[in-house]
């Protein structure tokens, strides 16, 4: 929908376009609350205010209730309805192409999109004074968000229309076709370029644009411009649907090398890594396991010197409450009164290699008997099991578990003269709450305070996002040389962040050396928004998406001649039994199907716009 621009809130300071539906001299008085659109553009600290709402359209990052997590083999979202299982059980189309975060909206992104342009078209010959270079850094920032809008876009739909001016009243045609993938990404990486060097020796505040987040986008949108789903002959020969459809070029590359293209992805990525560095990558050897979890918890909370990994964040603040401060309350145990969204699956948990770097595997006596022991550091800051230190729970429940730890599992204790079995505290039959709990049995610990005051509902944290961290760029170096046949200096980089977590160095080369890879990107950048793209672009989403979610069932048998009237875990006391399900179908029954590998258009844009073709599948 097309408005014309006449004034701006300043009490909203957003970039959405309001209609004067009066003639101009009827009332001449100008609103108290409003500026007319002509001034905002004379007026520096307006037009930075403009520039502030188009920022707008991040939301909370990845901090809802509903996470993108839950749309992948991370975790499982607990709460029915929702539009979630739309999505994990292929289901989706044009009416109802299900939940993902709802910033990704079709309409929402070039909402945002039509304020950069409004601010880019004005800032091309600013009307005020550029002292201290703000001019070109509201450009830049303009640049830099259009560019992340249009990459969002691409990574859910394919390619889109590209709208690079801002369209009024009284135009032509307000039909558009979608561009070329190609073009699209080469429009992207334009914006990123422009931004990065309006923006070099700019010093923005915290949570704004800056050149390292556009180094950063450019080096993400190029490497999935390399990989299998962005390549169209991959893409045919690896989906049915892709090999159906008629025009390839909306979906992907029909020309060029990806050599070349995985060859510009290396360099993007490579410009981030000399632009500044990361946390703790400078280590000869693995760190201890202790440090490897500090390390990990201090990058996930962006404190002691781990905000250095953070390159592009949303922070949260505590005097304005937000849904991106709950994270501890959404994903929390209900045992702590909390909501338990989303929780991680057993698939990912057993994604987490030893601490030797072998494979965890439950064929395994030795591993299976004690499954949470010896495990790569990161998964004791990433995951709360059974088990496992957690805060002191709250005035209401501290006499049932005076030693703080997690109980997802069902445990025999002595009652009388005979024994009972009782639930855990943190189980769908808790006696805490019963509603609240986990589906799986585990529960997520990153990017939660693990402050002790923060544990109820009324208390807020101040974890910000990370859209980009440098970490990432890390990954998608090391990715970009394994693509090319650079094994050596692939690891070299690798290697910097398994040390950092305490795990030994990667030796393979080849195809086990791109598996070792991608189980490594999956275990760093868990919860972060990344899986779901990585497996739909690396095309293994039906072996990976598409399998069924599974739980964890614990059982704590006394062992002969022990009494235990408050249950707590003890090895001393209890044997522990282990088996791995599947969540029951009637709660999710994932699935997939290729026409997943995009969303569809929704069936209104359809109407609206004759000219756009629809994805393959819908």
């Amino acid at each position: 929908m097309i408005r014309p621009f006449k004034t701006i809130s300043l009490a909203l300071l957003v970039a959405s376009i309001s209609i004067t539906g009066c003639n101009d001299n009827f009332v001449n008085t100008q609103p108290l609350d409003q500026v007319a659109g002509d001034a905002v553009w004379n007026d520096a600290s307006l037009t930075e205010a403009f520039v502030t709402g188009i920022y707008a359209g991040l939301g909370n990052g990845g901090f809802d209730e509903q996470q993108l997590a839950s749309l992948t083999d991370e975790t499982i979202f607990t709460h029915p309805g929702r539009g979630i299982t739309t999505i994990t059980e292929a289901r989706s189309n044009p009416a109802d192409p299900g939940w993902v975060n709802g910033t990704i909206d079709w309409n929402n992104m070039y909402l945002r999109i039509r304020a950069a342009n409004l601010a880019i078209q004005n800032l091309t010959t600013p009307k005020f004074a550029n002292t201290n270079g703000i001019a070109d850094r509201l450009m830049g920032e303009a640049k830099f968000m259009r560019a992340y809008y249009y990459h969002q876009l691409v990574r859910y739909y394919g390619g889109v229309p590209i709208i690079d001016k801002v369209y009024g009243l009284g135009e032509a045609d307000y039909g558009v076709t979608r561009n070329t993938m190609e073009e699209c990404i080469n429009f992207i990486t334009k914006d990123c370029d422009e931004a990065a060097a309006l923006l070099k020796g700019k010093s923005t505040a915290k949570g704004r644009a800056n050149m390292l987040a556009a180094l950063a986008l450019k080096a993400r949108m190029l490497t999935y411009a390399a990989s299998d789903l962005y390549d169209a002959a991959t893409a045919k020969s690896k989906s049915s649907a892709h090999a159906a459809f008629a025009q390839p070029a909306i979906l992907g590359y029909v020309s060029g090398s990806r050599t070349e293209r995985w060859q510009k992805a290396k360099a993007a990525a490579k410009a981030v890594l000399d632009a500044t560095s990361g946390y703790q990558l400078n280590l000869s050897a693995p760190a201890s396991k202790d440090d490897g979890t500090t390390n990990y918890m201090n990058i996930a909370l962006s404190r002691n010197g781990g905000d250095q990994d953070v390159l592009f964040s949303r922070s949260f603040i505590n005097q304005k409450p937000e849904g991106g401060g709950q994270q501890g309350l959404y994903n929390g145990p209900n045992g702590y009164h909390n909501w338990a969204g989303n929780t991680p699956v057993s698939l990912l948990v057993d994604d987490y290699e030893m601490i030797d770097g072998s494979q965890f595997s439950w064929s395994d006596p030795s591993k299976a008997t004690t499954p949470y022991a010896n495990r790569d550091p990161r998964f004791y800051a990433s995951i709360l099991y059974d088990g496992a230190s957690w805060k002191p729970r709250t005035a209401d429940v501290a006499a049932k578990d005076p030693a703080n730890q997690i109980q997802t599992g069902q445990y025999e204790i002595t009652s009388g003269s005979g024994k009972v079995s009782v639930a855990g505290l943190d189980t769908r039959k808790s006696t805490v709450e019963d509603w609240n709990g986990s589906y799986t049995g585990y529960y997520m610990r990153k990017f939660i305070d693990p402050n002790p005051a923060i544990v109820d509902q009324n208390t807020y944290q101040q974890i910000p996002w990370p859209f980009f961290r440098y970490t990432e760029a890390v990954f998608n170096y090391a990715e970009a040389c394994i693509e090319l046949g650079e094994d050596a200096e692939a690891k070299t980089w690798l290697n910097k962040i398994r040390f950092r977590s305490g795990m030994p160095a990667l030796t393979e080369t080849g195809d086990a050396l791109r598996q070792r890879y991608r189980n490594e990107r999956r275990i760093e950048m868990v919860f972060e928004e990344q899986r779901y793209h990585d497996a739909r672009r690396w095309m293994i989403a039906p072996s990976t998406l598409g399998r069924k979610a599974n739980t964890i069932s614990i059982t704590g048998t006394l062992k002969a001649g022990k009494s235990v009237s408050l249950y707590r875990y003890d090895p001393t006391s209890y044997d522990y039994t282990y088996r791995v399900v599947e969540i029951d179908p009637g709660k999710e029954n994932r699935a997939w199907l290729d026409k997943m590998y995009y969303l569809p258009i929704y069936r209104d844009e359809m109407n609206r716009n004759s000219k756009l073709v629809q994805n393959p599948g819908y």
